[in-house]
C-alpha cells in the first residue's frame, strides 16, 4: 500500500471518530432528566424550560448529524471539517478583537501608539494573530480574497486612525456583524447541498441493491467506513482520556494491585453505551488477531502468512464478549458492578485466545516431532509456546479461584483453562513420543493406541464437561428462569458439543474394536509362507519378519493393517471389504493382483475415508475435524452457555454483588474502588 493511501486510510477513519464520539455522548444525555431537574429547581422560571421541545429536537437533530458525519464520502467530510475550521479561526479571530478593545478601554489611552509602549505591544500582537488567522481562513478556503476574512482588522485599523475608544467598540460589532453575515451568506447559497447529496446517495443506494442486492450494499459500506477500525479508535480515546482524568487528579502514586483494578475500572467506565461496548469488542477483537499472529509468526516465520488460517482472525473473542455483555446486562450496572463482572468476562476472552493459540501450535509441533527436522531453533520455539501454554492456563484459573468463593458456575468458567492445560500436556507427551521414536533404530510398539488413548482421554475430559454444562442448564431452564436465547444455546450445545462428540467417540471406539477383531481372526503367515512370498510390506515398505494374511491373500504386518483399518474395512492392495473371517491359504496360492476397483466401489472408499475420525494412523497428524460452527470453541461455548443462562447469573453473579457478602467475596480487594468512583 503507497504512502498516500495510507494516509487517506488514516483521514478517514480519525475524521470519523468524532460523529461515533457525538454519538456516545448524545446516548449519554438524558434530555427528559434535565428539563426535570430545572423544572424542580427554578419552577418554570428558567428560560431553558420554556424551550424544551426545542432541545429535544436538537437532541434528535444531534442524531441525525451524527448519522450524516459517520455516512459521508471522505471528500464531502473533509471539505466540512474544512468549513468547520474557518468557522473557529473566524471565532478565534472576533475573540482577539474583542479582548484587544476591551483592553484598550481598561488603558483608557487614546494618544498615539509610539508613545505607550504597552499600547504598541498589544497592538502588535493582535495585528499579527489576526493576519495569521486571515492567512490560515484564505488557506483553508483555497481563495485569495483575503479581505473576506479581514473584518476583524477593522478595530486595529481605527485604533490606528485614533478614532476614540467608544466609535472603535461600535466597529468592532460592525466587524462581527459583518462575519456572521458573511457566514449566513455562505449557508444560505449552500442550503440544498445536503438535499443533493441525500438525493445522489440514494439514487447509488437503489442502483446497487437493485444490482448487487443488501447484502452486497451492506459489506460495501462496512469496508468503506472501516468500521472495526472506527469504533476501535473511537473506544482507544475514550480510555486514553478515563486514564488521564484518573492520573491528573490523583497526586499519590499508585500500588501494583490497583493498577489491576484501575485497568479494569477504566474498561468499565468505557464500556457504559452500546457504541462504547461495541469499541471494546472490535479493540479486544483486534487484539485477539495480533496476540494470535505474533503466535503464528513466532512458530513459523514468515512462511506463517502463507497458509494463513482464515478461522484465527480474532472474531471469536469478539462474539464471545458482545454475547455475555449483552446477555448478563453488562452496560445497565453500576461502575462497581461492572468491572466485577468485566474480570470474568475478560477471563473468558483470555481463554479463547489461549485455546486458538494452542490449536495453531498443536499441527505444527506435532508435525515437528514426526518430521526429521532437526533445527534446534524450531523445536525450542514449539515446546516453549507449549509450555507457555501449560503454564498460563493454570495459573489464571488460581488467580480467579484467588478473587471468588469457589462455586459450580466458577468451577464450569475454570474448566476451560484446566482443559487447555491438559490438551498441551497431551500434545507435549505426543511429541516426546515422536522424538523417542526418531532416536530408536526400531519404532515404537503400539504407538498409534498411546496416541488414542492420550486424545482419547482428553476429549473424553471435554465431554463430560460438556455433559455437566448441559445438565446443570437444563436444571437452571427448568426450575428458573426460561429464556428463548438460553434454550436455543442447551439445544445447539447439546446436538454439536455432547450428542456429535459422542457419536463420533463411539464409532471411533467401534472402529478400533472391530480392526483389533479383524486382526485376531486372520491368519499368521509361517516362515515358509514368508520366504516364499519374499516381498516387503505394502504399507509400510519395511522387510516382514512376521505378518498376517488377508482374505483376499495379501502379506501384511499386523500393527500397520490394524492402522489401515483404523480408516476404513478395505484391502489396501485390492481394496476389498475385509470381512475377519478367515480364509486357507496354501504356500503355493499366489496372491491377488492389486486392481483397482471400479469408479463407484472407489468414491464409496473415499467417502469413507474421509469420514473417518481421530483413529487414523498418527503419521497423518490428522485430530478429529472441527464442528464447522461457531460454539464448537470450547474455550468459550461452554461458558457462553452459562453466560446465556439468566437464572445462572441472577443468583450466582448480583447476589454476590449486591449482597454484604460481597466484599467478603472478593476478599476485600473492591473497596478502594467504590472510593475512587465516589
Amino acid at each position: 500500500m503507497a504512502l498516500k493511501e495510507r494516509l487517506e486510510a488514516v483521514l478517514n477513519v480519525s475524521l470519523r471518530v468524532p460523529s461515533i464520539m457525538l454519538l456516545d455522548v448524545l446516548y449519554r444525555w438524558d434530555v427528559s432528566s434535565f428539563f426535570q431537574k430545572i423544572q424542580r429547581s427554578s419552577l418554570n422560571n428558567n428560560p431553558l424550560f420554556q424551550y424544551k421541545y426545542l432541545a429535544l429536537y436538537l437532541h434528535y437533530i444531534g442524531y441525525i448529524l451524527s448519522v450524516v458525519l459517520l455516512t459521508l464520502p471522505r471528500q464531502q467530510l473533509v471539505q466540512l471539517y474544512l468549513y468547520v475550521l474557518t468557522a473557529l479561526l473566524l471565532f478565534a479571530g472576533h475573540q482577539i478583537s474583542r479582548d484587544y478593545v476591551r483592553s484598550e478601554l481598561d488603558s483608557g489611552y487614546e494618544g498615539p501608539l509610539y508613545l505607550e509602549p504597552l499600547s504598541m505591544n498589544r497592538f502588535t500582537t493582535a495585528l499579527v494573530c489576526q493576519l495569521v488567522v486571515c492567512t490560515l481562513c484564505s488557506c483553508v478556503m483555497q481563495t485569495k480574497r483575503i479581505w473576506l476574512f479581514s473584518a476583524h482588522l477593522l478595530p486595529l485599523v481605527a485604533r490606528l486612525c485614533l478614532v476614540p475608544l467608544e466609535t472603535i467598540v461600535f466597529i468592532n460589532r460592525f466587524a462581527m456583524i459583518f462575519t456572521g453575515l458573511e457566514v449566513l451568506y455562505f449557508l444560505v447559497s449552500n442550503l440544498l447541498v445536503p438535499y443533493n447529496l441525500a438525493k445522489t446517495a440514494y439514487r447509488e443506494l437503489v442502483q446497487v441493491v437493485e444490482v448487487y442486492g443488501l447484502l452486497a450494499l451492506g459489506m460495501s459500506l462496512w469496508n468503506q467506513l472501516v468500521l472495526p477500525v472506527l469504533f476501535m479508535c473511537f473506544w482507544l480515546v475514550l480510555f486514553a482520556l478515563q486514564i488521564y482524568t484518573y492520573f491528573s487528579t490523583r497526586d499519590q502514586p499508585t500500588s501494583r494491585e490497583r493498577l489491576l483494578f484501575l485497568f479494569l475500572t477504566s474498561i468499565a467506565e468505557c464500556c457504559s453505551t452500546p457504541y462504547s461496548l461495541l469499541g471494546l469488542v472490535f479493540t479486544v477483537s483486534f487484539i485477539a488477531l495480533g496476540v494470535l499472529t505474533l503466535c503464528k509468526f513466532y512458530l513459523q516465520g514468515y512462511r506463517a502468512f502463507m497458509n494463513d488460517n482464515t478461522m484465527h482472525r480474532g472474531m471469536t473473542e469478539g462474539i464471545t464478549l458482545l454475547i455475555l455483555a449483552v446477555q448478563t446486562g453488562l452496560i445497565e450496572l453500576q461502575v462497581i458492578h461492572r468491572a466485577f463482572l468485566l474480570s470474568i468476562i475478560l477471563f473468558i476472552v483470555v481463554a479463547s485466545i489461549l485455546q486458538s493459540m494452542l490449536e495453531i501450535a498443536d499441527p505444527i509441533v506435532l508435525a515437528l516431532g514426526a518430521s526429521r527436522d532437526k533445527s534446534l531453533w524450531k523445536h525450542f520455539r514449539a515446546v516453549s509456546l507449549c509450555l507457555f501454554l501449560l503454564v498460563f492456563p493454570a495459573y489464571m484459573a488460581y488467580m480467579i479461584c484467588q478473587f471468588f468463593h469457589m462455586d459450580f458456575w466458577l468451577l464450569i468458567i475454570i474448566s476451560s483453562s484446566i482443559l487447555t492445560s491438559l490438551q498441551v500436556l497431551g500434545t507435549l507427551f505426543i511429541y516426546v513420543l515422536f522424538m523417542v521414536e526418531e532416536f530408536r533404530k526400531e519404532p515404537v510398539e503400539n504407538m498409534d493406541d498411546v496416541i488414542y488413548y492420550v486424545n482419547g482421554t482428553y476429549r473424553l475430559l471435554e465431554f463430560l464437561v460438556a455433559l455437566c454444562v448441559v445438565a446443570y442448564g437444563v436444571s437452571e431452564t427448568v426450575f428458573g428462569e426460561w429464556t428463548v436465547m438460553g434454550s436455543t444455546i442447551i439445544f445447539v450445545h447439546s446436538y454439536y458439543n455432547v450428542w456429535l462428540r459422542a457419536q463420533l467417540g463411539w464409532q471411533s471406539f467401534l472402529l478400533r474394536r472391530d480392526a483389533v477383531d479383524k486382526i485376531k481372526s486372520m491368519p499368521t503367515a509361517t516362515t515358509q509362507q514368508l520366504e516364499q512370498h519374499n516381498d516387503i510390506c505394502a504399507i509400510c515398505y519395511q522387510d516382514m519378519t512376521s505378518a498376517v494374511i488377508t482374505p483376499c491373500s495379501h502379506f501384511f504386518h499386523a500393527s500397520c493393517l490394524k492402522k489401515w483399518l483404523y480408516v476404513q474395512e478395505t484391502c489396501p492392495l485390492c481394496h476389498s471389504q475385509l470381512k475377519g473371517q478367515s480364509q486357507p491359504t496354501t504356500p503355493g496360492t499366489p496372491p491377488q493382483d492389486a486392481v483397482r476397483p471400479p469408479p463407484k466401489q472407489e468414491n464409496q472408499n473415499q467417502e469413507a475415508a474421509e469420514q473417518a475420525d481421530i483413529t487414523q494412523p498418527y503419521c497423518c497428524l490428522k485430530l478429529a475435524p472441527s464442528p464447522p460452527f461457531l460454539l464448537f470453541h470450547h474455550s468459550w461455548s461452554l461458558l457462553t452457555l452459562w453466560a446465556l443462562l439468566p437464572q445462572a447469573v441472577n443468583l450466582s453473579f448480583m447476589s454476590l454483588v449486591r449482597s454484604q457478602a460481597y466484599t467478603m467475596t472478593v476478599k476485600g480487594r473492591w473497596c478502594w474502588v467504590e472510593e475512587t468512583i465516589t
